[in-house]
């Protein structure tokens, strides 16, 4: 299974509030022959036309209704285009034919979680995994990342250790439970499990900034970390952030200079200078043109700070 999208610097919102477009109400067709044009283009993606692989996985499904791994496919290819709903339509009829599949339940409850169902994805798989606690890892794994994206990290937490005891050489669950117990505020045991992770994949980007955080009252180690995988800006920018959460408004007014002497137009580092004037009072210097940073930019650094490449938890693998 892909990872989801790796969060970019300070723009970003906190864990469970992932940016959304906005819905709007849908107009009324004007006419019959706007209807049915309508309904025309809707059919087309249904069938998957314009989409060879959607096209391709439909014939094969239709050829082969009863086999497992082309359904999974054709879920995940529409989750991938776009389309929740007909994921969504497709994983309940493959939860109904495939009872006992660990894999249809996770679909599912990503299907679910793609058009903002989290507690309802999360019960589904809370009450498969009662039923089959040893079959898959990947189900309280998933359940995991769903009761966080809730705010449950107790809940979470629980869910995190079950899926390493299945699995205790997955380098990602060590990440899931170290995020975990990071925004629990259990930075000791935090970092002992990100440091697992980094043993077991010392290449993982998620588990080094995820450390970095958890490093965070000792700034030449997290400083350390952030720069083995973010250019000089974004690592200090990193640090930074940490220091502002921490209330050691100097010392991140130090990296932010820093970092802005890497890359004058580091949009983090100028959103975060921005929100530190409004918290220490004192004035924020100018951005590229003469300009200070824009009111877009300090709402988005008003949100939580997650830091430059760090994913809320990575997707478990399957």
């Amino acid at each position: 299974m892909s990872k989801p999208a790796l969060l970019v610097c300070v723009m970003l919102l906190s864990l469970g509030c992932a940016h959304k477009r906005p819905y709007a109400p849908k107009a009324a067709a004007p006419s019959g022959v706007l209807s049915t044009f309508q309904r025309q283009v809707s059919n087309a993606v249904d069938a998957g036309e314009g989409d060879l692989a959607l096209a391709a996985l439909r014939r094969r499904l239709a050829a082969e209704p009863g086999n497992l791994q082309v359904r999974l496919a054709l879920i995940r290819r529409y989750r991938e285009a776009g389309l929740p709903e007909l994921a969504l339509d497709y994983a309940r009829i493959g939860t109904e034919r495939f009872p006992d599949s660990a894999d249809m339940q996770v679909e599912m409850a990503r299907a679910l979680r793609a058009l903002g169902l989290r507690a309802e994805a999360a019960e589904a798989l809370e009450r498969f995994f009662r039923r089959n606690p040893q079959l898959s890892p990947d189900v309280p794994a998933w359940l995991g990342i769903l009761r966080d994206e809730l705010g449950q990290w107790q809940q979470g937490e629980a869910a995190h250790r079950a899926a390493l005891a299945l699995a205790p050489a997955r380098d990602d669950l060590f990440n899931n439970l170290g995020y975990n117990l990071l925004r629990q505020g259990r930075r000791q045991e935090a970092r002992q499990m990100l440091e697992r992770a980094l043993a077991l994949n010392p290449g993982s980007k998620t588990a080094r900034n995820n450390l970095g955080l958890a490093l965070a009252a000792e700034p030449a180690p997290a400083l350390e970390q952030f720069q083995k995988v973010a250019d000089p800006a974004t690592a200090h920018n990193n640090l930074a952030c940490t220091l502002i959460e921490q209330g050691r408004y100097a010392e991140a007014r130090k990296e932010l200079e820093i970092a802005l002497g890497y890359n004058r137009n580091h949009p983090a580092a100028l959103a975060n200078l921005s929100l530190l004037s409004e918290l220490d009072g004192q004035a924020a210097a100018v951005g590229p043109g003469g300009r200070p940073p824009g009111r877009w930019a300090r709402f988005w650094s008003a949100a939580w700070r997650i830091l430059a490449g760090v994913d809320k938890q990575p997707s478990p693998r399957p």
